[in-house]
């Protein structure tokens, strides 16, 4: 690729982020906040941003920390928490499966958001789709680095009471299932996992049925994903 063509790859993703740039750097804002308030400056945020990137399990991570969590206990934890991502890899092996050297990094930067950009949208015409990707994921992380540090350094500066704050992942989440239920391809896959989730809830209680809800719609996102997928394959 010559110098315009990853100029106008670059402004295809910075385009494609936006809407992510508004959620990341508020959500990242919070999480610095809060990181601040246990007594962790911001270098801290950034450096868990730069090598976590993990979203809600970053907001875990500030309660993990200050409460002296075993690291078998902050295993558990993140594995309960990102179960959610085996969804995300099973759909994506097809569609990363040519991008090299980049695969690394955007398997380790795949979020909610950044999944819902890449597989969401097509490629815009005249782009190479594996550095339109790239950025994609670049971007949507340093919004959240950005995010973080302008909270952890807030933080310092005012004080200021964090009591909700953590709450505002869930609140994401929220918004995306119902994002979901609003389009028609991603309406059933919404519907499993709530009804799944349900009945987990139901047989196992609130403490422990992350897991096997997990289990239960990788198993029927599995099972269902030729019907799902209309008998087609993701992009070559």
């Amino acid at each position: 690729m010559n110098s315009s063509e990853h100029k106008k790859t670059f402004r295809a993703a910075l385009l494609r982020t936006v809407p992510v740039m508004a959620g990341y750097t508020v959500l990242g804002f919070g999480f610095g906040l809060l990181l601040e308030s246990k007594g962790y400056g911001f270098l801290w945020a950034a450096l868990m941003s730069l090598t976590i990137f993990g979203g809600s399990m970053q907001y875990v991570a500030v309660d993990l920390l200050s409460g002296g969590a075993s690291l078998i206990s902050a295993a558990i934890m993140t594995v309960m928490i990102q179960a959610r991502h085996l969804f995300y890899g099973i759909s994506m092996l097809i569609k990363y499966r040519d991008t090299g050297k980049a695969k690394p990094y955007l398997i380790f930067g795949l979020t909610d958001e950044t999944y819902g950009l890449v597989c969401g949208y097509d490629v815009p015409e005249g782009i190479n789709k594996k550095m339109y990707w790239l950025w994609i994921t670049l971007l949507d992380q340093c919004y959240w680095i950005a995010g973080s540090v302008a909270g952890g350094l807030f933080g310092q500066a005012v004080s200021v009471n964090t009591t909700g704050v953590e709450f505002s992942m869930t609140a994401l989440f929220v918004v995306i299932l119902t994002d979901n239920l609003l389009k028609k391809d991603s309406r059933i896959p919404a519907i499993i996992g709530v009804i799944i989730s349900f009945i987990c809830l139901m047989i196992f209680g609130a403490d422990n049925f992350l897991i096997p809800s997990m289990a239960g719609i990788a198993a029927a996102l599995m099972l269902l994903r030729p019907a799902l997928c209309g008998g087609r394959e993701d992009e070559k």
